[in-house]
Parts: structure tokens; C-alpha cells; sequence
């Protein structure tokens, strides 16, 4: 008798059109942005990730690490994607462009000084990067975002950009390095988790992030003047394996693809509400809400200094750029000024 109730379950469910059994789950293991890093991860990346299943009706198994918890470093970040070994990764756009210089076009020294020119970049851009990525790195783009202008915290006084000139300057990117070089100061490469203990033992006297970042990893602890100019806007994104990416019917891509458009939104603006929150903890104004409140010295942005920062594109950063992104990818420069040239006045 039990078996003819099966045997007469299955049918009607076959006939129905409905599944006999549940959907095959689907495994992603993913790296997120570094713990590090402050609260886009904590308080909308890693949020996300937890609860991307229900968000999206998928039977998805998420598995979610921090960068800083997986011993891999953010430049190795492409390689991991394309060997499969996690299948999702959130981008540090400027560390894995080691590995692939076009991605640098998004966010070269220069050309995003504020979050609206940062979004007309992203969007111009992201295209291109992302035929690049799967091209070369078997791996979709699934959005970009920032962290916000990237400025200056010094353990040193100063009471302008070109008082850099002979101090040590952290940098996270070739192209960074070579504007400070331009500047007269000595750019010295160091991941984000290790400025805190260089700044306090006086191997850098200078370091560049955005300021929540800052706040969040304690960098007023050890310095004593910030400069507010945007060099960079920190543009990160999400790749995924394509072969992750492939597994899922195209219904299941749209659905996926349209929670990280929410999610990649949602942080384009709470970025902006960090970077100005976090702006005045970091030298005791008020209101501070997201952050620690410090006494740093806020260094008056000169004319002079803005002018630099606008004709660095053109003058420096482009350039330099062009030059080793075409080495490798000879169409890098022209689809650029294709993309984004008129939106940088070039």
C-alpha cells in the first residue's frame, strides 16, 4: 500500500511539472573585503552574503570568508578566481591590477576626485573591464563600487601637498606611486593590515586611504595631520568564475545579477555617508556617528593642490598608465579615451 502512495506521488508530480525533490543547492565560496577594512564590509558586504539565499529564492549554501581571515593576499585575487578555488570574489580593483593593468582605467590618480565623477567612470568603464576579466580571467563582473576618495593621514606636519616632498608615502597601486614620485615624496607599497604597526614605528610618514577605512583600522592613533584631497575613489567590485556563473539557468543569473545591483547601490551610498561622517571624527567635529572621534590636524586643501590633483591625469597618470596597460593589451588606451576620455576633459 505505501508503495503505491509513492509510486502515485512521483507521477503526479511528474505530470504536475513539479520536482520530485528539492532544487541541487548551489555552493559558492566566496572572499569578502578585508575585516580590516571597516563597515561597508561589516555592516552591508558580509549582511548580504549571509542572507543572499533568502534575498534572492535560490538554493544557495554561501560560504563567506574575509579577505583577511584566508591567508590569501588581495593581489593574488585573480589567480584564486581563475583556478576555481573560490568562486566569488569582492575585487580590490587597484591590487589585482597588477595582474590585469586595464582594470587601473577605472580609478587612475586624478580622475575621480568625487563620488559623482567616481559613478560616471564606473559605469562608462565596467564594460570594458569586464570583457577583459573574462577574457583573460575566466571571471564575470558583477558590479563596482567605492570606498570612497582616498586622502592623506601623516605622522608628520604638513601644511600642504608638497610638503610630501622626501617623505616615505604608503601606496597601494603603481599608478599611486608614481603621482607621489611627481611630487616629491618616496611611495613604499604595504598592504592595508600592516600601515597601523609602519606608521607607529616611523617605517612610513605618510599613508593614503579612504578616512572610515582610516578610522576603523586606527591610523589617528598614530598620526597627526590629515590632508582631505581625493587622489583615488578605491573602486572595488565582485567577479565570479564563470563556470560558477555558467552552472546557473538564466533565470537564476538574473535573479543573482540583480541583488548585487541592489547591494552595489546600496554601498555607493552609504559609502558617501562614511566618507563625511568619518571626515569629521577624524578631527573632533561633530556630528560622529559611525566612527571613533580623533584630533587629527585637517590640512586647508589649496588651490594649488587641487589644480596638481586635476592635471595629474593628463599629465602623469595617464600616461604612465597607458604605457604598461598596452603592453599587455594594445587596444588598453583607445578603448579609455573611448570610454572615459570625455568624461576626464581629454
Amino acid at each position: 500500500m505505501m508503495r503505491k502512495l509513492l509510486v502515485s506521488a512521483f507521477v503526479c508530480a511528474a505530470m504536475s511539472g513539479t520536482p520530485a525533490m528539492a532544487e541541487e543547492s548551489i555552493k559558492l565560496k566566496v572572499i569578502g573585503q578585508p575585516l580590516a577594512t571597516g563597515l561597508i564590509q561589516k555592516n552591508k558586504e558580509q549582511p548580504f552574503f549571509e542572507t543572499l539565499a533568502e534575498k534572492t529564492g535560490l538554493p544557495l549554501e554561501v560560504n563567506y570568508k574575509p579577505l583577511d581571515t584566508t591567508g590569501i593576499k588581495d593581489v593574488e585575487q585573480l589567480r584564486v578566481l581563475k583556478s576555481g578555488m573560490f568562486d566569488l570574489v569582492s575585487l580590490r580593483m587597484s591590487q589585482i591590477s597588477r595582474d590585469e593593468p586595464t582594470i587601473l582605467g577605472l580609478d587612475l590618480v586624478g580622475l575621480s576626485p568625487d563620488f559623482a565623477q567616481g559613478r560616471k567612470v564606473a559605469e562608462a568603464y565596467k564594460d570594458t573591464v569586464d570583457k577583459r576579466l573574462q577574457e583573460r580571467f575566466n571571471t564575470k563582473l558583477l558590479g563596482v563600487w567605492p570606498f570612497g576618495p582616498q586622502v592623506m593621514f601623516c605622522n608628520h606636519p604638513i601644511a600642504s601637498l608638497g610638503d610630501v616632498k622626501g617623505l616615505k608615502v604608503r601606496v597601494y597601486d603603481q599608478n599611486l606611486a608614481q603621482f607621489v614620485e611627481s611630487v616629491g615624496g618616496i611611495p613604499v607599497p604595504i598592504g592595508f593590515g600592516d600601515v597601523h604597526q609602519s606608521l607607529a614605528l616611523g617605517v612610513i610618514d605618510c599613508a593614503i586611504t579612504g578616512p572610515s577605512s582610516a578610522n576603523s583600522a586606527g591610523w589617528p592613533e598614530v598620526t597627526t595631520h590629515v590632508l582631505p584631497l581625493g587622489f583615488q575613489m578605491a573602486l572595488n567590485g565582485y567577479g565570479i568564475n564563470l563556470k560558477a556563473w555558467n552552472k546557473l539557468t538564466p533565470e537564476q543569473q538574473v535573479k543573482l545579477q540583480a541583488a548585487f545591483d541592489e547591494l552595489n547601490e546600496e554601498i555607493w551610498s552609504y559609502s558617501e555617508e562614511l566618507y563625511l561622517d568619518a571626515g569629521r571624527c577624524n578631527v573632533g567635529g561633530e556630528p560622529c556617528t559611525t566612527g571613533n572621534k580623533f584630533d587629527l590636524v585637517e590640512v586647508p586643501v589649496s588651490e594649488q593642490d587641487l589644480s596638481i590633483v586635476a592635471n595629474t591625469v593628463k599629465d602623469v597618470s595617464f600616461p604612465a598608465w597607458a604605457e604598461v596597460c598596452n603592453k599587455t593589451n594594445p587596444e588598453c588606451a583607445s578603448d579609455w579615451k573611448r570610454d572615459v576620455g570625455a568624461i576626464a576633459g581629454m
